[in-house]
């Protein structure tokens, strides 16, 4: 080999080396990742073995706001296969806040429940609580109490149900990514209460930088006070970046509730630019703008109703002494294209799966 011809080789290595491989089309990433995730779910991939039901249980399920669609969908999951299972239910709604959830932890003491369901709120935010509950040996699991999937020893929680927040970030940013051409500014909304909401955002902003996309703005807005701030707050944000504000990307369905008569009154489009992503949970609502283009064009949903009976089995497990199914729920990618099936004529994400029947088969009814 000639020495020039060496040269030549070796520095195409080092840069080979240095550089790293050619990376991958983003966009065509990006479309591949919102096409498996908008395909419908219709095979079971959920445990098939587990304890018989344990007979005649009274539980408690602690709401940290049922005037959000998420919350209300697993609730209301959780009465279903409480029914199956035999079990009876008290739901406490907290209202939103701090203190009337941690009133709501003490009444749900007071019942004397065999198991507690936390639904929606962080763990360690109740840590008093649930130390109290974990000396009385009550068994507890929970939806949405922290950012990871399984066990939370440190608060006692059996185990936490959610899908796989970080892919459902990763979805919502992607289809922004995508929708916008590979050119979107998106303004992100989260709530700094929440653990979950913070990773979910934090993950939203990492997915569109790194594709290429660009972060206008990243709001810190409480979810329980959505209704007053987010006409104003859209208002502004319309006023201060115009047509570079493409896409809102949300950790929740619920702040989207409030934005469309401000949209309207500026004249959009219920189907125009920013187009509204909810990255969770698939509220009845969500479900309504999508199917009309009305200020909402997509929303990640989680079977919120499958989640309540999940919750229902991992307590029973709990209840047994046997350990936690290892389940993660799958999500779904809804848009007005594929916003028919799968649940989608109940306004819900509800997996044509036949998850009733697999959980029934398993508690032995």
């Amino acid at each position: 080999m000639k020495r020039r011809d060496f040269m030549a080789t070796t520095t195409a290595v080092l840069v080979t080396l240095v550089a790293g491989p050619a990376l991958a089309d983003p966009l065509a990433d990006a479309k591949a990742v919102v096409a498996k995730y908008a395909s419908k779910v219709s095979k079971w991939d959920g445990p098939t073995t587990g304890p018989k039901a344990q007979p005649g249980k009274k539980i408690v399920v602690v709401a940290a706001d049922m005037k959000n669609g998420g919350i209300l969908g697993v609730a209301t999951g959780i009465q279903e296969a409480a029914a199956a299972i035999g079990w009876t239910v008290t739901v406490l709604d907290s209202g939103g806040s701090i203190d009337g959830r941690t009133a709501a932890f003490g009444q749900a003491m007071t019942l004397k429940p065999d198991g507690i369901i936390i639904n929606g709120f962080d763990a360690v935010e109740q840590k008093p609580a649930m130390e109290a509950a974990k000396k009385a040996k009550i068994p507890m699991v929970s939806w949405h109490a922290a950012s990871a999937v399984g066990p939370v020893p440190d608060v006692g929680v059996f185990a936490n149900v959610t899908t796989d927040a970080m892919e459902v970030s990763k979805a919502a940013a992607d289809y922004a990514f995508v929708d916008a051409g590979g050119k979107p500014g998106v303004i992100i909304f989260t709530d700094s209460t929440y653990a979950i909401a913070i990773a979910k955002a934090d993950k939203m902003k990492e997915e569109i930088t790194k594709l290429g996309g660009t972060v206008l703005e990243y709001v810190d807005t409480p979810i329980a006070e959505t209704s007053q701030r987010m006409p104003q707050l859209t208002t502004t944000l319309l006023q201060k970046y115009g047509a570079k504000w493409t896409h809102s990307l949300a950790i929740n369905d619920i702040y989207f509730d409030f934005m469309g008569p401000s949209l309207q009154s500026a004249g959009i489009a219920g189907d125009g630019a920013p187009k509204s992503v909810a990255a969770g949970d698939g509220s009845e609502s969500a479900y309504q703008r999508i199917r009309a283009k009305q200020y909402q064009a997509v929303t990640v949903a989680e079977p919120l109703n499958l989640q309540g009976w999940q919750l229902v089995d991992e307590l029973n497990r709990a209840l047994a002494g046997e350990k936690w199914s290892g389940y993660v729920s799958p999500l779904h990618v809804v848009t007005a294209e594929n916003v028919e099936f799968d649940g989608g004529p109940k306004n819900s994400f509800d997996p044509d799966n036949g998850y009733r029947q697999a959980y029934k088969t398993i508690w032995g009814k």
